[in-house]
């Protein structure tokens, strides 16, 4: 839990922190900390290079300086360890695609107290879906949410490889698994696993050249279809990640229950997403992100691991528990009853 605010520049800082966060976003999608990571430049070099404005340049390096983003040497800039690790689009750790995605949604947060006496748009639960598959239409559109995705699977993969229990199991299959991050780290972690990501079937031209490029064509296959209608694969695990808070609580319920019905006997269900604590009050991000996701989609939002278990349950689970994924994540688990 953050914790409270104590004096008048308390409250005052929070209501500026969105200052901070676009000077973020505009620093990415200017490429300073690519450019950064060929090496150190002075702020006429990066004005020049950047094409930065001289009224506004010194301030805005200097403020990425404070925010510890950049490191200032004798009138040289050069990228902080983080950065470099993370914001440079020339490593395969670059998290710019998710920010870069929220720099286009960032007007978004402009509608927060329209959403929050209306409610944001009101769509049929039958148009929801129609509504989230608009950029399957538009590969640049496609391309750009799979980096975005990229950069938050990159730490979701190697986690759900760690915290659940592999052992006896033979396939999975990743449902709205995109271009096969999480699926890769699960088959490089554990030898004996093969995997089928599910999507759209726009998507399978970028799954192929990613899972080829990564020489693992032999273990993982793409299926094209709608996981709301089409038939689900039929494996040992199942999973939904980064998925269910993408649609209403309706939505999510049936995807459950269509999972359940697709599992053997034995086989499981994991489902991670960005929840909110069961108690409502010690994970700010969670409730932040939810507001998030209420803005920029039709149905979504963030859900608590006792919902997500309420919802397994209804659907026959007969055992279901809480793991801790990331810094951000949180895994549910259900178990169909042999």
């Amino acid at each position: 839990m953050a914790e409270e605010p104590e004096s008048a520049h308390d409250v005052l800082r929070m209501g500026i922190a969105y200052f901070q966060s676009k000077v973020l976003l505009s620093a990415v999608e200017l490429e300073v900390f690519t450019r950064l990571a060929r090496g150190s430049a002075t702020e006429a070099e990066l004005r020049t290079e950047l094409g930065l404005h001289g009224r506004a340049a010194r301030d805005f390096l200097d403020a990425l300086v404070a925010l510890g983003l950049l490191r200032r040497d004798r009138g040289r800039y050069e990228n902080a360890p983080v950065a470099d690790t993370y914001l440079d689009a020339g490593k395969p750790t670059y998290c710019g695609g998710f920010l870069t995605m929220l720099d286009r949604q960032f007007v978004k947060w402009g509608e927060l107290t329209r959403l929050l006496r209306e409610g944001g748009v009101d769509y049929p639960v039958e148009q929801e879906e129609e509504q989230h598959d608009d950029m399957h239409g538009d590969p640049a559109r496609l391309r750009r949410f799979m980096s975005a995705m990229d950069a938050i699977n990159q730490f979701s993969g190697p986690a759900v490889a760690e915290s659940y229990d592999w052992s006896g199991r033979r396939l999975f299959a990743d449902l709205g698994g995109a271009r096969g991050n999480v699926a890769a780290e699960l088959v490089k972690a554990h030898p004996e696993l093969n995997g089928i990501v599910m999507d759209l079937p726009a998507v399978r031209p970028v799954f192929e050249e990613h899972v080829d490029g990564l020489g693992l064509s032999d273990r993982l296959a793409f299926r094209g279809g709608d996981f709301f209608n089409d038939p689900l694969p039929e494996a040992d695990v199942l999973l939904f990640g980064h998925v269910l808070h993408d649609w209403s609580p309706h939505l999510r319920a049936k995807l459950i229950e269509r999972a359940y019905a697709a599992l053997p006997p034995g086989g499981d269900l994991l489902v991670y997403d960005v929840m909110i604590d069961d108690d409502r009050r010690d994970n700010d991000f969670g409730l932040l992100t939810s507001l998030h996701m209420m803005l920029v989609s039709p149905g979504g939002g963030e859900y608590t691991a006792e919902d997500c278990r309420g919802w397994m349950r209804d659907a026959g689970f007969a055992e279901t528990r809480t793991v801790h994924l990331t810094g951000i994540d949180t895994l549910v688990i259900g178990g169909k009853a042999r």
